[in-house]
């Protein structure tokens, strides 16, 4: 053999030593990437609602670890992103989100207005995004790859007008905060007052936040009102119900599922007695499953007990979970969304949920009171 035909036997043998380890390498890589799915979450974890980011960070750690734990031929990772409620920060995160190939889903933001910004881009993108809070009723509407777990104002609205009626009540006050959300909360309640034959005696908004409601609460009076309908979180909720109490104001007090949280109470203390709104969770509920994650949360929380919106939290991560499992193997993002649009009578701890054509979560609500300093359902 000349010297020459012997030096390319040598690179012959060299270039298919370096292609097999090359395909080996190949096949390790797509196995490794077959062995992990991506989520994001895009949820505030500073700023003025940071307080909900965390504990939907939380709960979605509780169902995460339950998942990954559960012997699945796959582990899921999720991408945590702080929003801090913030409409231009949410846009940048989903654009992140949508650059990352691996993510095949994501869920959030807290806020409506938040999460309909991302939506545009999810939308364009074609990744399908679960909302756990935002309940706009234009939200679902943006595109086939918006879902959401949670009743919104068009559902609630008009189930806490019939609630009212029922109770005798007529002339309605109405306050809610000045964001999207608060804006569909007064305009899908008072069309149903006025739908059931009463009247709107009063309508205001707020700044979130606001520390003197005082002002406020002296137009409500002027309106003479039989019941106060309100759209706040339980820190407006606890700020307005001490003052109400500090005026000696004693017109009943309804309210929306999103001041639903232990925190309402440990805030206005003997001032939310007597409050009634609407849930679909309930942590007393001696259910097996509710009680797992009850216990889940207080062992995480210091003994504190969860509100609706981190149980909202752990069912939106684990219907996407489920929405990746029935994906697999090989999960895409269209897949997902495909599973996620089949999600039907999902045995969460907010009770059943199933999307319907519109991805809308077809969910039963409760009515709760404040008795004795604690939220106990009601009948009537």
């Amino acid at each position: 053999m000349t010297k020459g035909a012997a030096t390319m036997t040598v690179r012959l043998r060299t270039l298919s030593t370096l292609a097999a380890v090359l395909a080996t390498t190949a096949i390790a890589g797509s196995a490794l990437a077959a062995d992990t799915v991506k989520l994001g979450y895009q949820l505030p974890l500073t700023g003025d609602t940071a307080q909900y980011g965390q504990d939907f960070r939380k709960a979605a750690e509780i169902a995460l670890a339950e998942f990954n734990a559960a012997g699945k031929p796959f582990k899921v990772e999720i991408v945590f992103e702080d929003s801090r409620s913030d409409a231009k920060e949410g846009t940048n995160i989903a654009r992140k989100f949508v650059d990352d190939k691996a993510i095949v889903g994501v869920l959030g933001d807290f806020t409506s207005g938040v999460s309909m910004a991302a939506a545009q881009v999810y939308k364009e993108a074609g990744l399908p995004q679960l909302s756990q809070t935002a309940s706009h009723p234009d939200y679902a509407k943006i595109s086939k790859y918006q879902f959401r777990n949670i009743a919104t104002q068009a559902q609630e609205g008009p189930y806490n007008a019939k609630w009212m009626a029922a109770k005798g009540f007529k002339n309605i006050a109405v306050i809610a905060e000045q964001t999207d959300w608060g804006q569909s909360v007064v305009g899908g309640f008072s069309d149903a007052v006025k739908a059931n034959g009463g009247a709107v005696a009063f309508s205001e908004f707020f700044n979130r936040g606001l520390k003197d409601y005082r002002s406020l609460i002296s137009k409500i009076e002027r309106a003479k009102p039989d019941a106060i309908y309100t759209g706040f979180f339980y820190e407006d909720g606890a700020q307005f119900l001490r003052q109400l109490q500090q005026l000696g104001v004693k017109t009943p007090v309804y309210s929306t599922s999103a001041a639903y949280s232990p925190k309402l109470i440990e805030l206005a203390g003997d001032a939310a007695e007597g409050v009634h709104l609407t849930s679909n969770f309930l942590p007393t509920d001696p259910a097996p499953h509710i009680q797992h994650f009850v216990d889940e949360w207080k062992a995480r929380s210091g003994g504190a007990v969860p509100g609706q919106f981190p149980a909202q939290a752990y069912d939106a991560v684990r219907i996407m979970l489920a929405a990746v499992e029935k994906a697999s193997p090989n999960p895409t993002r269209e897949k997902v969304r495909d599973a996620l649009a089949q999600t039907k009578d999902f045995p969460g701890v907010t009770g059943k949920t199933t999307f319907n054509a519109d991805r809308e979560a077809e969910k039963e609500l409760v009515k709760v009171e404040v008795k004795g300093g604690a939220f106990v359902p009601v009948a009537d």
